[in-house]
């Protein structure tokens, strides 16, 4: 007796039992089954997910290689695991917003209602770990009254961006991610005094006159505060969001409550809260109580955010951004890079779950 065939419908059907967390649609329906091949006993497909830093990647490849191999005549299965991340509809508009990082697709803010809080670290972090997932991303140090970036990536005092042939300022580039600071315009230690008019310029062109590629994240480093940097920026472009910093502490708590506030006010969707330098974890692996944990996660469950995760104070991250690399990758596997990791990948699952709800998820339907 001949084996029996083996059809798409019936590879479509075994895949469509996963169902993406998030967007709580099946991967079938969503349209992340791209490329169906069957050839005898042989099946090949690619899963196309939203962003290269989906946290349930391999849990969706496992899943998928268990579910095609259990269907009658299936004797191997080849899963290719790609993404291709969609911008939200507004950074495309037409009008000023237009000149402004047209090749990005999504601007995500990171800010906090205070300084110390470790805002820089988590920016520079969190762009080094969507960049080690696979995703194209660049850093904008926006924070203009302590510019961090130089140091953290270790730019040289001497060493400037240039003009290009088209009038563009080339951003500076460390592990392939472009870089812009105003550290790198002006004198090293020198006092930044700066008027609120001159300041919107600055952000202003660092997003119109700087070269920054095609990027599927720009991280923007703001400054502490809900000042004139901020306001500027969610009037110039309109911003994917923001990630708000805090501390475990209810002073820090306080103050983040006016950033979350300010968001609020200028339209500007709130992705996360991070808390950092919570507790630090002791040899043994148990946290011990210095400045306290749980502030973070309390207060974005009485705020209605999510909870992106928690940060242990750990001495080797400033000891890596001293020494100019971040520790995502200075040290990719140590067990507070990994946490950065798991941080970038619910923020890139956030950033997508709004996108496909904002612009209409597409469907496919099984068809026998």
């Amino acid at each position: 007796m001949a084996a029996q065939s083996v059809t798409d419908a019936q590879v479509l059907r075994a895949l469509s039992e996963i169902v993406d967390p998030d967007l709580h649609r099946d991967i079938v329906t969503l349209g992340f089954v791209k490329e169906l091949k069957i050839c005898g006993g042989n099946v090949a497909f690619t899963i196309e997910l939203t962003t290269p830093a989906c946290p349930v990647k391999e849990r969706f490849r496992q899943q998928a290689t268990q579910l095609v191999m259990a269907v009658d005549g299936v004797q191997h299965v080849e899963v290719k695991m790609t993404s291709n991340v969609r911008g939200n509809g507004a950074a495309k508009a037409d009008g000023p917003a237009a000149e402004y990082a047209p090749g990005v697709k999504h601007t995500i803010a990171v800010t906090s209602g205070k300084g110390g809080v470790g805002k820089s670290t988590v920016a520079a972090n969190v762009a080094a770990a969507l960049k080690l997932a696979g995703a194209q991303v660049g850093l904008l140090d926006a924070d203009v009254y302590g510019p961090s970036v130089p140091t953290m990536f270790g730019v040289a005092a001497d060493e400037r961006p240039v003009v290009n042939q088209q009038e563009m300022i080339v951003p500076l580039y460390r592990h392939d991610v472009p870089l812009m600071s105003i550290g790198f315009l002006v004198e090293e230690g020198a006092a930044m005094i700066m008027r609120g008019p001159m300041l919107s310029k600055f952000v202003q062109d660092a997003l119109a006159r700087v070269d920054w590629g095609e990027l599927d994240y720009l991280i923007i480093d703001l400054p502490p505060g809900t000042g004139d940097v901020q306001l500027t920026l969610a009037q110039t472009l309109p911003l994917t969001g923001a990630v708000v910093v805090t501390t475990p502490q209810k002073v820090a708590l306080a103050d983040v409550r006016r950033a979350v506030t300010m968001c609020e006010k200028l339209n500007v969707p709130v992705l996360g809260l991070v808390e950092n330098m919570s507790d630090p974890v002791g040899a043994n692996g148990e946290r011990i109580p210095v400045f306290g944990r749980g502030g973070g996660e309390a207060a974005a469950r009485d705020w209605r955010l999510q909870f992106l995760g928690e940060v242990p104070l750990d001495s080797s991250v400033p000891v890596s951004g001293d020494a100019g690399d971040p520790i995502v990758f200075d040290d990719p596997d140590s067990p507070t890079a990994l946490i950065f990791k798991a941080i970038a990948g619910r923020l890139a699952a956030v950033v997508s779950t709004r996108t496909m709800q904002g612009t209409g998820v597409p469907t496919m339907r099984i068809v026998d």
